[in-house]
């Protein structure tokens, strides 16, 4: 499995690891690669086999530092550009969001607008001790719109977005664990193989149960009533072959082998 050179995919088992490549400017995306990341995305969501999707920026320096201002003369002048180009965005970013597998964010270096917002799509996210992070949009007199902002919010609340957005300032590894925006801090040397090793560990657990979860925690953040039929559905997973092998393993004191059913 594989993308174009900006975002390129590679599974081991059933761990997929998505990855921004772009190093020498920083894992930047351009319109093309915002439309890349979210076919890719929406592959692996119809992809029942997929238990775990790792995302990361190749390189060291960077996850991503998000949108190729280099390319918005061409791609982001006119309102028309300006219209095509946010479809593509979404595109990437509901791709990310939308994934029904668990995600993890692997952050090493800057992680910078559209790259920020990439890793609030994500379930889990880990960084460096040196990262740092920020949107400073307002320098560029550029807004972040509401399908942008709404991971972002949904991840840190309504204060830290505006901390973000209005100093423009970046903020580094601790001040993100307090906003939010990450829940693992390790050395800079530990980051890959720590995501790796969150990774795994997800992809060990019952599949279904671990997209079921994501979705309930999705729908329990959403204001409106649960209806009947959901409150049925968080009961489903004691019906599978998973839970009675579960339960099986746990009586006979040895490592559960899932298989999504």
């Amino acid at each position: 499995m594989s993308g174009s050179e900006r975002v390129t995919a590679a599974r081991d088992g059933d761990v997929v690891t998505v990855t921004l490549s772009h190093p020498g400017k920083l894992n930047v995306l351009d319109m093309a690669a915002w439309e890349l990341l979210g076919e890719i995305f929406e592959e692996l969501s119809a992809d029942d086999s997929v238990r775990c999707v790792l995302v990361k920026g190749e390189g060291g320096r960077a996850f991503s530092t998000g949108s190729d201002i280099g390319a918005f003369g061409a791609q982001r002048s006119t309102p028309g550009q300006v219209i095509r180009y946010a479809a593509a965005l979404r595109r990437g970013i509901g791709g990310v969001y939308d994934c029904p597998h668990p995600t993890v964010a692997v952050v090493q270096g800057l992680c910078v607008g559209g790259g920020l917002i990439i890793a609030a799509c994500c379930d889990v996210r880990v960084c460096g001790e040196s990262s740092r992070f920020g949107a400073p949009v307002n320098r560029l007199g550029a807004t972040m719109a509401y399908e942008e902002m709404a991971p972002l919010l949904a991840a840190t609340g309504a204060g830290a977005v505006l901390e973000i957005l209005l100093t423009g300032d970046l903020v580094d590894a601790r001040r993100a664990r307090e906003m939010g925006i990450v829940n693992r801090i390790v050395p800079d040397d530990e980051v890959a193989e720590t995501g790796a090793a969150v990774a795994r560990n997800i992809a060990r657990g019952a599949p279904l149960v671990n997209r079921w979860h994501k979705k309930f925690i999705r729908r329990a953040a959403d204001p409106r009533p649960i209806r009947e039929e959901e409150r049925e559905e968080a009961y489903e997973a004691f019906q599978t072959r998973d839970y009675r092998e579960g339960t099986a393993a746990f009586m006979e004191k040895r490592p559960p082998r899932f298989e999504g059913e």
